[in-house]
């Protein structure tokens, strides 16, 4: 396995992963607002959207690592 296909399916891993909890915390909010909860009391929904944050980050970073490697194997 090759350091491109690595990247690529740690990309995908971490979009994915904060698309789950995005989701998760507003699941987390909307139950929250009825009365239930769905996790533990000392997880609030600021947290689960800061970790999908992070998850996000790193994946623009590795989006634009691989811009940067495209551009310079296309300059002649």
């Amino acid at each position: 396995m090759n350091l491109e296909r690595v990247i690529s399916m740690t990309s995908r891993l971490f979009f994915l992963g904060a698309f789950v909890l995005l989701g998760l915390a507003l699941i987390e909010k909307v139950a929250n607002t009825t009365g239930y909860t769905i996790l533990d009391q000392t997880t609030p929904v600021v947290h689960l959207l800061a970790a999908a944050v992070v998850l996000l980050v790193f994946v623009i970073a590795i989006q634009l690592r691989e811009m940067k490697e495209e551009l310079k194997s296309r300059k002649p």
